[in-house]
């Protein structure tokens, strides 16, 4: 049986402990990465929030070794037989799945420490998704932002201005300062339009051995409302 990618460009990967059948995460991949998965024997996946291929324990070496992979009878679905070296999840935690729906509350304990690991941009990205998608009621100026649009964007206006008054006028210390805060809500702005930090790297690399001038001609023209 073979998987039709024309009809299914992208499929779901169920990633289950091949000891102890545990389910630790899901993911999706596309033709491309189900090709590096087979050749290479560790599990590739297509990130749809970075929008692009990525090896399993790219940063954290938290990799997933094939032991067998199992195609569902209308191939359209895999499970993959792993042995996890360290943990599934980004988090720091053995599986994804470890927020209980009907007792409200997390089930499983953080085993590693990632935030190293990953970098502070990535970390604070994490954190504001879990705001965003969180029931919680404590006061969080995160939340705050994210329910406010026009607060949300008020801030990223006020924080540019700010940029750019330290480094005209103000000491390196208050640069540092005021270009974090920018830094902070910009990524909150991010974590508003579900856009991972990765794609603005990717953006940056892309541009390195291109001029200024290049790149604004070669832009896509803005789509006005």
């Amino acid at each position: 049986m073979q998987i039709n990618w024309k009809k299914t460009p992208l499929i779901p990967a169920i990633a289950q402990d091949f000891e102890t059948n545990e389910v630790l995460m899901l993911a999706y991949m596309n033709e491309e990465a189900y090709n590096l998965t087979l050749s290479t024997g560790y599990a590739h996946y297509f990130s749809r929030s970075k929008q692009r291929i990525w090896k399993k324990g790219e940063s954290s070496n938290h990799t997933q070794e094939i032991k067998d992979m199992l195609l569902d009878c209308d191939a359209d679905t895999l499970v993959l037989k792993i042995k996890q070296n360290g943990v599934a999840c980004h988090t720091g935690t053995k599986s994804c799945f470890f927020t209980s729906v009907t007792q409200n509350r997390r089930v499983l304990e953080k085993e590693v420490d990632t935030d190293a690991m990953y970098g502070v941009v990535d970390t604070l990205y994490h954190t504001v998704l879990e705001r965003k998608n969180s029931n919680d009621t404590k006061k969080s100026w995160t939340k705050k932002l994210l329910n406010d649009k026009a607060l949300m964007l008020s801030k990223i206006r006020e924080e540019a201005d700010e940029v750019c008054v330290a480094i005209d006028e103000e000491s390196d210390e208050q640069v540092i300062y005021e270009s974090a805060d920018l830094l902070y809500h910009t990524i909150v702005g991010l974590g508003y339009r579900d856009i991972s930090p990765d794609r603005v790297k990717q953006e940056l690399a892309r541009r390195f051995g291109m001029s200024g001038i290049e790149e604004k001609e070669n832009r896509v023209p803005k789509i006005t409302k």
